[in-house]
């Protein structure tokens, strides 16, 4: 017999409903087609597969005994194409890697070493995203995996795991007095309640969650931050900040972008530290960016704090 693949999702279909209605609704098809298509392949397997009258649908002795081959045959054919998408991701090899910066911190080789590991062609690219996307391009799909700063928009769109978890440091001129007062403390840290009078720079407000976390909302008892300008890149917050448009919060592996040419980058206590991650949308199972974020995981493990989600 050659009977085909749809024939016994047809088959099941009507066999789990007991109904020709629901299974062609099931289907997407129209139910003389599905009666028609049901009564050929009982044609080919030489039996009735269903008593069927005006009110009732039931599965004969030979449907009965056909049913469970039909959906182990669906299965391993789920399964085969699943395998040859596996194969065609493989042979592409490419994942676009958003960031809004770079992510440094050794991440971008040890990640595509554990990458290559598993698919030896796959071929990282790299796309800088504006600030202003706190999804570092995930949202709009020109991303396939990003590094981000949490907490991300729309959170439960993505899942992650945290790769590196830092203090935030905070960025002025070298000149600007609360620089001088953090230098005579013994730790070299300041205060962030010293700096609520302060103009901060401020990333666009379509970044959402992560302007306000970037503002450190959550240290300032109500009070609105002054927003001394808005930056959308790591060279733009040099330059505000060396031309004293305001001072600007930034994870503490950031520092070297920042801190040079009379901008200074000081600890500062009273906020929360930064978390760096790495992350994908939520309902994406391609191969290539579950080994990209297995691989994150397998580098986080040795990493001390880390959060899964």
């Amino acid at each position: 017999m050659d009977i085909h693949g749809r024939d016994l999702r047809y088959f099941t279909a009507v066999a789990e409903e007991l109904s020709f209605t629901r299974a062609a609704e099931r289907l997407f098809v129209s139910q003389p087609a599905l009666s028609k298509q049901i009564r050929m392949l009982e044609k080919q397997v030489g039996a009735e597969l269903f008593d069927r009258d005006r009110r009732t649908v039931r599965l004969t002795a030979v449907g009965e005994a056909l049913l469970p081959h039909a959906r182990a045959v669906l299965a391993a054919w789920e399964a085969a194409e699943a395998a040859l998408e596996a194969a065609k991701d493989s042979e592409r090899g490419t994942l676009t890697v958003g960031m809004s910066t770079s992510p440094g911190r050794g991440l971008l080789p040890a990640l595509r070493a554990r990458l290559t590991a598993r698919f030896p062609s796959a071929r990282p690219v790299l796309r800088q995203v504006n600030w202003a996307d706190g999804s570092a391009g995930l949202a709009d799909g020109s991303c396939d995996v990003a590094f981000v700063w949490l907490p991300l928009p729309d959170a439960e769109r993505y899942r992650w795991v945290v790769v590196a978890q830092e203090p935030r440091l905070i960025a002025l001129p070298d000149d600007h007095p609360l620089a001088a007062r953090a230098s005579e403390d013994p730790e070299g840290t300041a205060d962030f309640a010293d700096f609520l009078d302060e103009p901060f720079l401020s990333l666009p407000p379509e970044a959402g969650p992560m302007r306000d976390y970037w503002l450190a909302l959550d240290a300032r008892g109500g009070r609105e931050p002054r927003i001394g300008g808005v930056v959308g890149s790591a060279e733009e917050t040099h330059e505000a900040v060396a031309n004293g448009e305001g001072v600007a919060l930034l994870a503490s592996g950031n520092a070297p972008l920042i801190a040079r040419d009379n901008v200074v980058c000081l600890p500062v206590r009273g906020v929360s530290p930064s978390q760096l991650a790495v992350a994908t949308r939520r309902d994406d199972e391609r191969p290539l960016v579950r080994a990209y974020l297995a691989g994150a995981r397998e580098l986080a493990a040795g990493t001390g704090p880390r959060t899964d989600r």
